[in-house]
């Protein structure tokens, strides 16, 4: 991004963030803090394409972004994009909606498309409400078939909002988990180690996790750099967004 101007998708005329100079590179893990109301969110929603900047040039994989236009798809579907409500359509079963992007841009029939969404299901442990619909489901596994949806093609970038916002304990121990395996190279969905960049209102849960931090806040985006960066950084609001550390599965909690 150079000196890129984020508007919000609610609002065309409101400028979230401002002058933003920023770069992602293969196998980064990034995860970007804001409070709430900063306009991460937004800022999220842009870098996926889901609107242009309101000044400065932004590429993805070298093509300038927006990319809306049918002879760029291809460049446009190496990335992918969790919502943080999921963003399901509730007419379809979670099967369906996580089969959607494989049956349409690979122009598959459902039973075509049915090995692969049943190993997807399976993986993020969607197996029990397959062929149900998404008002069924807690927002912790909405949340999952969200993100089961956005890897079914395989992106080589992964956006995720706020992955961790309102989650119970055992539901954010598991997303910490899957996403640091991502970025691995995990063996579903099978294409190596993904790029991350993750939203978030509390920087602690990872904290030997993510490799690189950025912070959002007053129409300023700010690269922190490493964890020492983020310790060391004397600002209110990095303060505020250190709150207490989910502890790993291997921890056990003190007694009081």
């Amino acid at each position: 991004m150079d000196r890129v101007a984020t508007g919000s998708i609610r609002d065309a005329d409101l400028t979230v963030a401002e002058g933003v100079n920023w770069s992602v590179a293969a196998g980064d893990y990034w995860v970007v803090a804001g409070l709430q109301g900063s306009g991460k969110s937004d800022f999220l929603l842009m870098t996926g394409g889901l609107m242009g900047p309101q000044d400065g040039r932004y590429t993805l994989f070298g093509e300038p972004m927006p990319i809306f236009d049918d002879a760029r798809l291809q460049t446009r579907l190496r990335l992918g994009l969790a919502f943080e409500g999921g963003q399901l359509l509730a007419h379809l079963t979670v099967r369906e909606n996580v089969a959607l992007p494989i049956r349409y841009h690979h122009n598959l029939s459902a039973a075509q498309a049915h090995d692969a969404v049943s190993e997807a299901l399976e993986e993020m442990e969607l197996g029990p409400w397959a062929d149900t619909t998404p008002g069924s489901l807690s927002r912790n596994w909405l949340k999952r078939v969200g993100v089961a949806r956005a890897l079914m093609l395989k992106p080589q970038l992964l956006l995720v909002d706020d992955p961790i916002a309102g989650m119970d304990l055992r539901h954010a121990q598991w997303w910490l988990g899957f996403l640091d395996e991502l970025a691995r190279g995990r063996k579903w969905p099978g294409n190596g180690p993904l790029t991350l960049v993750v939203t978030t209102s509390d920087l602690r849960p990872w904290k030997g996790r993510a490799r690189q931090f950025a912070m959002l806040h007053d129409k300023t985006f700010r690269i922190l750099g490493g964890w020492p960066e983020v310790e060391a950084a004397k600002s209110d609001v990095i303060h505020q967004l250190l709150m207490n550390e989910i502890p790993r599965p291997d921890e056990r909690p003190t007694k009081n």
